[in-house]
């Protein structure tokens, strides 16, 4: 029987998402709550509260008692979900307003598509071939590893390559089935000090560390990223950090550096409270990883 996904949104063409042009697919459900998340609708499970149906301008939404079948759905994140009835999504009446994700009282989305890997791949064909590949993201995409394993199997039969968005919580090293089907894993770096990064996450950093050692050591590390957020990271340390720790792993594969500017657009209000980087700062830190042989920075 087909493993089930909860995919949030598909995005046919993405030019963001890695290189080339590809087809994103974005998964519900994450394990780390970040305090500057842009799409924090995808941090947790629906509960079924209904307090999305009456706010729905177009009746998309419906509320019906019981919880929902996930007996097709392996995400790590449902045990326990405290849900005694569930909300029915009709994607044919929505039109998109938002008006549900706002109104959520859980940081969730009632949005959500249950696929299966075929089913998402009929939608990526559409694109073949204008696209060279198709990203997973989230979330974090890691929360459905099954589901990933079968998507990237069917989608390597069409020549895609397949690449994963991750927050760098799950041990790539420990996977080699996984790995096997994935040409690379585009890893978040919140932050180098673990303290910060727990204060931004709610998680601590090791595993992310560990992860863009080996994934670099393999040559599966295509781009890290970081989010400078003035007065809540330390971008400096982080930038100087990884670019000196991941400098020796260069000549396994071009290891793109992409800096972020925080922008409080989309963030949750009691969030909303840094300052955005000056561009000044930003080209400092650019230079900072060129300085330790990085070619690609992207600020």
């Amino acid at each position: 029987m087909a493993v089930v996904a909860m995919v949030n949104k598909i995005i046919p063409f993405s030019s963001v998402d890695g290189p080339g042009n590809r087809t994103a697919i974005f998964l519900q459900g994450c394990n780390f709550d970040c305090q500057y998340c842009h799409n924090p609708e995808t941090i947790h499970l629906c509960v079924g509260c209904g307090a999305c149906v009456d706010v729905c301008p177009t009746g998309a939404l419906q509320l019906r008692d019981g919880a929902a079948d996930y007996s097709r759905v392996m995400h790590k994140d449902l045990e326990g979900l405290p849900q005694v009835s569930h909300v029915v999504y009709d994607p044919g009446k929505c039109v998109n307003c938002d008006s549900c994700i706002q109104t959520c009282p859980h940081g969730s989305s009632p949005k959500i598509r249950f696929m299966t890997a075929e089913e998402v791949m009929v939608q990526v064909r559409r694109q073949i071939p204008y696209i060279r590949g198709i990203t997973v993201s989230g979330g974090e995409c890691t929360r459905q590893r099954e589901f990933l394993l079968e998507l990237f199997t069917l989608a390597k039969a069409e020549k895609l390559t397949c690449l994963l968005d991750s927050n760098g919580s799950y041990d790539f090293s420990q996977d080699p089935e996984l790995m096997a089907v994935t040409d690379g894993v585009m890893l978040d770096i919140k932050a180098w000090d673990s303290k910060e990064h727990h204060q931004v996450t709610g998680r601590e950093n090791e595993a992310v560390l560990h992860n863009a050692r080996h994934l670099a050591s393999i040559g599966k590390l295509p781009e890290i990223r970081t989010v400078v957020v003035p007065g809540l990271v330390d971008a400096e340390k982080t930038v100087t950090n990884m670019t000196r720790m991941l400098a020796p792993y260069l000549g396994q594969g071009d290891i793109r550096y992409k800096l972020i500017q925080y922008r409080p657009l989309g963030v949750r209000p009691e969030y909303a409270v840094y300052s955005m980087p000056e561009e000044d700062f930003m080209e400092y830190l650019k230079q900072l990883a060129v300085s330790q042989g990085f070619t690609a920075v992207i600020a």
